[in-house]
């Protein structure tokens, strides 16, 4: 790659940005020819900023110049404003002290002043001081000139030209902030996201990789007491491997997917329809489950199907890690209001195949729960998570039922 050839390729937000610009270019200068036109229609020569009211002089072709000086600029109004407020705002101070014939075209100072409060990103105490002065020189030569306007009338005009300044700036403050408000909203949707997708991992790589542990383990036991058995383990540990996988291409696919692809990629998500899937792998993985579904399943919307299934695989995560061996109840129950889950798992006394596992797999620090309650509470649920008096350990939700539909 040659030095600086980043430099001339542009990133796409670039190209876009010159487009808009460009748009804004042909407003300004639609607006500059409409204002030079009108500048030169009899009737409206009277409404405009006039402060000299010194004797007209004949219409000249120096006063059809600074006519056009005082419209024409505005087309740079948005992109060049301080050029632009200083050329109009010369034109009018020479307009001014020569007693040029009245114009429309003279509102072009207040577009340019307006515009230069708006738009106008450095140097701005620069220009306005420059400004302020410079309207100050005018008021001394236009009553040195003669002019019959008196002070209280130059000091209340520049209070209107002051005003049109602080107008566009007032416009300018309110653009930032809520370009900062964006920005800090984006910085909170990808802070939230960035977590859901942590969330996401933890679930699926802790549960299948914690159920490889304990079936790998349990074969290497079994090789030399019940060599038979062992290929029963390491054709789960295979299984569990291929879910792992298919699950992980299905976060993959979310984050990758728009559109219609994003829609294909939600109709593959976990859901409780699959609860079996994760009690038949605990089973092979040596823990003894026992499984109860009641009431009428329906369809629910994605996030409180993924929820729901979640919450039983990370249950049924811990179970393994903490219980190994040890008898565990998981019960879901549809109703009208909640689908209440809970997944109740006796204390952890490993049994003997299953302890270099146990051992193996270590004790957690609880992420997977608190990651849980998160979630179940943005959907209005509650999770609920400790040891029972009769010793057993119980992990229950109540999820608020969502149809589809909604």
């Amino acid at each position: 790659m040659m030095p600086g050839w980043s430099r001339r390729l542009p990133l796409p937000r670039r190209p876009l940005g010159w487009v808009t610009g460009g748009q804004q270019f042909v407003k300004d200068s639609a607006f500059a020819l409409v204002l030079t036109v009108l500048a030169f229609v009899p009737t409206l020569s009277q409404i405009g900023a006039q402060i000299g009211d010194l004797s007209e002089h004949p219409p000249s072709p120096l006063a059809i110049g600074l006519t056009l000086t005082q419209t024409l600029p505005l087309a740079l109004r948005t992109r060049w404003p301080a050029v632009c407020l200083v050329a109009v705002g010369c034109a009018f101070a020479v307009h001014q002290a020569l007693g040029c014939p009245a114009t429309f075209g003279s509102v072009g100072l207040y577009a340019a002043l307006y515009s230069a409060g708006a738009h106008q990103v450095s140097f701005r105490r620069a220009l306005a001081a420059t400004s302020g002065a410079g309207y100050a020189v005018l008021a001394v030569v236009l009553h040195r000139l003669g002019s019959p306007t008196r002070v209280p009338d130059f000091v209340a005009f520049f209070v209107v030209l002051a005003g049109l300044w602080l107008l566009g700036s007032g416009i300018r403050r309110r653009r930032a902030e809520e370009a900062e408000r964006r920005r800090l909203a984006a910085e909170v949707a990808a802070a939230a996201e960035r977590a859901h997708i942590a969330r996401e991992l933890h679930d699926v790589v802790t549960h299948h990789v914690t159920a490889m542990v304990v079936q790998s383990d349990a074969a290497q036991v079994l090789l030399t007491s019940a060599p038979e058995r062992a290929v029963d383990s390491l054709t789960a540990v295979s299984d569990t491997g291929r879910r792992a996988l298919t699950e992980l291409r299905y976060l993959l696919g979310v984050l990758e997917a728009t559109g219609q692809s994003a829609s294909a990629a939600a109709d593959r998500a976990p859901a409780l329809g699959k609860v079996g899937d994760l009690v038949a792998q605990a089973r092979r993985s040596g823990q003894p489950v026992e499984f109860t579904e009641r009431g009428e399943r329906r369809a629910q919307r994605v996030e409180v199907e993924l929820v729901a299934y979640r919450v039983v695989q990370e249950a049924l995560t811990n179970a393994m890690k903490h219980a190994v061996g040890q008898r565990t109840q998981v019960l879901v129950q549809h109703g009208d209001e909640h689908i209440e889950i809970e997944v109740a798992t006796e204390g952890s006394g490993p049994s003997s195949t299953s302890a270099p596992a146990a051992r193996a797999v270590g004790r957690g620090g609880g992420r997977g729960l608190t990651g849980l309650r998160s979630r179940v509470r943005r959907l209005d649920g509650e999770l609920v998570a400790g040891p029972l008096p009769d010793g057993r350990f119980r992990v229950r939700a109540l999820i608020p039922v969502q149809p589809a539909q909604e």
